[in-house]
């Protein structure tokens, strides 16, 4: 059973993604939250397996809910997902840099939506390659900053395996691409993340462009 948290401050928005998740037979809403605040209490109390959370809230915004909860070792189970009325804006790549998985628009397809959670319970980024390479490679694009320091802690391996990742390349595709098995593939990207203190592929990516070792493609 998936067990998802809801964090919007409008109940109107809460209760549609309630009364669509909940005819799932694998996932469960354990709680609702009409703002940032709100939700990290509820988070650390109830552990779920995804919080879909909004951007814009009262009291505290979704962009800080995020960090609270990727920063607290007891919630590293808990995958936050941004809903967002805006596809690419400033405040869900901030989002992506403080911990959420990945995101979602709030008009986005029912099915799409059920996918999501899914996807984002298992641990896998939720970012396709053509979001990813607008959202992240464009703002990063348009926001020269200092390179992060840790690409000289990968060996060439990892730095092609996270290359690839930021591509949006699943580890069979970065299995194949690269001539190896997906269980290498998986080690590589798992340890790439570990070195990087990447809490998941999200932040692998959004480190793969802020680092320049993958530059955003035109057109």
């Amino acid at each position: 059973m998936i067990r998802v948290l809801l964090v919007d401050d409008q109940a109107l928005i809460r209760g549609g993604f309630r009364a669509l998740l909940e005819i799932e037979d694998d996932i469960e809403v354990v709680a609702e939250a009409a703002n940032g605040e709100q939700g990290v209490a509820l988070a650390r109390e109830q552990r779920p397996d995804v919080a879909l959370v909004d951007i814009q809230m009262p009291v505290m915004d979704g962009i800080e809910a995020t960090r609270l909860i990727a920063a607290d070792e007891r919630l590293s189970g808990v995958h936050v997902v941004i809903l967002t009325n805006y596809g690419l804006d400033e405040y869900v790549f901030n989002a992506l840099r403080a911990g959420a998985c990945g995101f979602m628009l709030k008009d986005t397809e029912p099915a799409d939506l059920l996918q999501g959670v899914r996807v984002a319970a298992r641990g896998d980024a939720l970012l396709s390659p053509a979001i990813t390479r607008r959202l992240i490679g464009e703002y990063v694009a348009r926001r020269p900053e200092s390179a992060p320091e840790g690409l000289d802690v990968l060996t060439n391996r990892e730095r092609e395996v996270t290359a690839l990742v930021a591509r949006g390349l699943s580890n069979d595709e970065i299995a194949a691409h690269m001539v190896i098995s997906p269980a290498t593939a998986k080690t590589h990207v798992s340890r790439a993340m570990t070195k990087l203190r990447a809490r998941d592929r999200a932040q692998l990516v959004v480190f793969a462009y802020e680092s320049g070792l993958v530059t955003p493609r035109r057109g």
